[in-house]
């Protein structure tokens, strides 16, 4: 009896994200009262003018609330809990104010989309001429090495923390932790990722028995998808083990074991000669100096009459990921621009067929993420601290913000080899339903 007790308390412990993420001393508020100094309300007001004064009422610790004159009316309250609330966030806004909010030691009141997306926009006209601010993200734009072993830690990082998480607030039918697209902007989830996945497969203009391969296939369901309505064959690479467990189960269940192999692996290491190559949401975790490696695993697998495409999160000019989302969310991130993504296709003379941004159709993807989230609180409880629950609030709510304002950019690129004439004259197989 005690054996099964002690048992019952282990499944059952909550994932602490202090603990996961080492939040040390951010995650310490102090525990005696504090009086609010002449020096911290000058602070208050410096940090203000430092990104422009954008339209928020802050206040510390007192509940004395500070506003910098303007015609604009607030858009949110920024609440400070303590002293070093006030600090942490002076030092590095961009890393700090995430661990702050997961943490509570600093509140935001009101709408907490219109407030990041005006922080977006203030700080990213007040804060790139800021000497400090240069210098942090020269370091934060330093190559990401992403070795096989880091690699496999930071996708261990995100992705390893259990299949129940995501189930509860992706779509139900395809489980799919990437962009949808919305031909009309009033479709469910389900409908738009089943969508985005027909729109995948007409770009590659999918055959009966051609042999696809696919570098980083999340929890499967694109390789399924692929085989079960265009007939092709599938080797799927993914280096997350509890998603290629998921999707071997899902596999079999749908009949599908033979036509789709999951392979628990590393992108560099695909063997094999394919039609076609496919990767949905992968270079986002490649690193910046690791693309010219991709083209070479792309070129050594792909035929000579061989197709592909490519779809990652993007910026519009070389920027690295915020460093709170790269530190606590996703480690080893990075978005690239399109003049960065063609390391992957310019040294291997592979030409550009098609160019798509999704920008919009990811902002309206993660309003379902995060009202589905918001819906299922309380099973996520069950296994999240608090401190969690709030990051990942954070994160999908900022992630709305950022491709909002243009900070974030959703890439889809078609390739094939240079000397392909049989070309399509026009786009319109990319619209044709069946």
């Amino acid at each position: 009896m005690p054996q099964q007790n002690q048992q019952q308390t282990e499944t059952t412990q909550q994932v602490s994200l202090s603990d996961k993420n080492k939040l040390g001393v951010i995650a310490k508020a102090p525990t005696k009262p504090q009086r609010v100094t002449a020096f911290d309300r000058w602070l208050l007001r410096k940090m203000s003018a430092l990104i422009g004064h954008p339209p928020f009422v802050a206040s510390l610790w007192d509940g004395v609330e500070y506003m910098h004159q303007t015609e604009l009316l607030p858009v949110g309250h920024l609440k400070f809990k303590d002293r070093g609330a006030l600090y942490w966030l002076l030092m590095d806004p961009e890393l700090h104010f995430g661990d702050l909010y997961s943490t509570g030691r600093l509140e935001v009141e009101g709408d907490l989309l219109q407030f990041l997306e005006i922080a977006y926009d203030f700080m990213g006209r007040n804060l790139p001429n800021n000497l400090f601010n240069k210098i942090v993200k020269a370091w934060m734009n330093r190559p990401r090495v992403n070795s096989l072993s880091g690699s496999k830690n930071n996708i261990h990082h995100h992705y390893d923390i259990g299949n129940k998480f995501y189930e509860l607030w992706l779509d139900k039918e395809a489980i799919q932790y990437t962009c949808a697209y919305f031909p009309d902007p009033d479709m469910s989830i389900e409908d738009a990722q089943i969508a985005k996945l027909h729109h995948v497969c007409r770009k590659l203009q999918l055959k009966p028995g051609d042999t696809v391969v696919e570098a980083g296939c999340g929890w499967g369901g694109l390789a399924r998808f692929m085989a079960k309505h265009y007939g092709v064959n599938v080797k799927a690479y993914n280096i997350s083990h509890e998603q290629i467990v998921f999707a071997r189960s899902k596999a079999l269940q749908e009949g599908l074991a033979d036509k789709v192999e999951y392979i628990e692996d590393d992108y560099r290491n695909i063997k094999g000669e394919f039609d076609v190559f496919v990767s949905v949401g992968m270079l986002e975790h490649v690193g910046n100096n690791r693309y010219k490696d991709l083209g070479k695993v792309v070129d050594r697998c792909l035929k000579p009459d061989g197709r592909g495409l490519v779809h990652s999160i993007g910026r519009n000019f070389s920027m690295p990921m915020n460093a709170w989302i790269e530190k606590r969310i996703f480690p080893g991130a990075y978005p690239p621009s399109i003049k960065e993504m063609m390391d992957i296709f310019e040294p291997f003379d592979f030409a550009i067929q098609d160019v798509e941004n999704l920008r919009l159709h990811y902002s309206k993807t993660l309003e379902h993420w995060w009202q589905r989230y918001e819906e299922n609180l309380d099973a996520i409880r069950e296994d999240f601290d608090e401190a969690f629950v709030r990051a990942w609030r954070l994160y999908l709510v900022g992630s709305i913000a950022a491709f909002n304002m243009s900070e974030l950019q959703l890439f889809q690129i078609v390739f094939t080899r240079a000397r392909r004439n049989d070309l399509p004259w026009s786009r319109a197989h990319l619209y044709t339903q069946g």
